[in-house]
């Protein structure tokens, strides 16, 4: 009886630990999460003081690394970190000229690996599908984007002769 329910557990466990592992996640997460007022529900803001005041913003992102098509790094003016430009795709071109148009005065927080990194004013509408996050981007975030993404302006076949001359 005891071999029977050992081989029905392990039976029942090796299809979870395999789900369990699913994909791993990318060497670079960015995420961007639109301001919200606070009655939106506890359960689909969160609070982060920006600007020196306490402001909501939205759980759910508005855009993430899935999104982006290119970027370009610069050095931050701390003179210690970076800021990327992030060239979306043509779907999240759109959707960024529609919310920055329709959010004009509200907050951007900028969260790279689960940390936040920035918080941008939408004054105006964005219509050339650029992203910018303006600083506290390390060095090895820099070059994990290099493996991940083609710099702006670069074909994918100038990527990857890069990368392949990189790793050597």
């Amino acid at each position: 009886m005891t071999r029977l329910f050992i081989t029905i557990a392990i039976a029942l466990l090796i299809p979870a630990t395999s789900l369990a592992g699913g994909k791993k996640p990318p060497p670079v997460s960015v995420t961007f999460h639109l301001q919200a007022d606070q009655g939106e529900g506890k359960k689909l803001v969160f609070p982060f003081t920006t600007a020196g005041k306490e402001v909501f913003y939205r759980r759910s992102a508005e855009f993430t690394e899935k999104d982006v098509v290119a970027y370009q790094s610069f050095p931050a003016d701390d003179k210690t970190s970076y800021g990327l430009v992030l060239q979306l795709n043509k779907v999240g071109k759109t959707r960024l000229a529609s919310m920055s148009a329709a959010n004009q005065g509200k907050f951007l927080l900028v969260m790279v690996n689960g940390s936040v990194r920035d918080a941008v004013l939408v004054d105006k509408p964005v219509t050339d599908g650029l992203l910018v996050i303006w600083q506290r981007i390390g060095l090895a975030e820099v070059r994990a984007a290099d493996g991940l993404m083609p710099r702006i302006g670069e074909t994918p076949k100038d990527w990857k002769i890069r990368i392949k001359n990189q790793n050597k």
